[in-house]
């Protein structure tokens, strides 16, 4: 566990590395949500589009998805392992790239940004894969964003990883759940015209 540890903090100090000054603002604007509205409203105007009402159920799946992402990994994982984010770290101090003293909250793992992208990006990809077939880009979506998080020394690339994973599980779940209540209505609908 140690040497994964020791491994962990290697591979952030190479991935943060990779920065300058032009990219800084960059980083610090794609890191929040905010930043990528246009495209979760693009989103759902194609729910929308293409799921007519049944977008209300899409979207409670989304919900849930998000809730357990985030109940997951900053509910319970952070306060229970309590790993200190790099940026907290006082063996990394002076070592890392920190931009605009930007430090986050106190614990790291597992990251719930990465948590949160990866499972919405897996929800929508389950969603739309037979209608686009480029929709698989969103995954490249997920992975920046969680870079963003490597880059400005809050996560380190295993808490990236673990929150990803979570999140893959969690949209995957989102999107059944989501399925499984389009058919129950469905078939109640069936039932009483019947």
């Amino acid at each position: 566990m140690e040497r994964l540890l020791e491994l962990d903090k290697e591979l952030l100090l190479y991935f943060n590395g990779f920065h300058a000054s032009w990219l800084d603002p960059i980083m610090m604007l794609a890191t929040k949500t905010i930043f990528w509205l246009p495209l979760y409203l693009l989103l759902v105007y194609l729910m929308a589009k293409f799921k007519k009402w049944d977008t209300l159920y899409y979207l409670l799946g989304v919900a849930i998805c998000i809730t357990l992402t985030d109940q997951i990994t900053s509910g319970f994982m952070k306060p229970f392992f309590g790993r200190l984010r790099p940026s907290h770290e006082p063996s990394l101090e002076g070592l890392l790239h920190i931009v605009n003293n930007y430090r986050g909250g106190q614990f790291s793992f597992a990251s719930g940004h990465a948590a949160n992208t990866f499972g919405v990006a897996m929800f929508v990809f389950l969603l739309f894969r037979g209608r686009y077939h480029w929709m698989s880009v969103i995954f490249l979506w997920a992975a920046f964003m969680s870079y963003t998080r490597i880059y400005l020394g809050v996560h380190y690339p295993g808490d990236v990883i673990v929150g990803a994973l979570i999140g893959l599980l969690c949209g995957w779940i989102g999107y059944q759940f989501s399925t499984w209540l389009i058919r129950t209505v469905q078939k109640r609908k069936l039932k009483a015209q019947s």
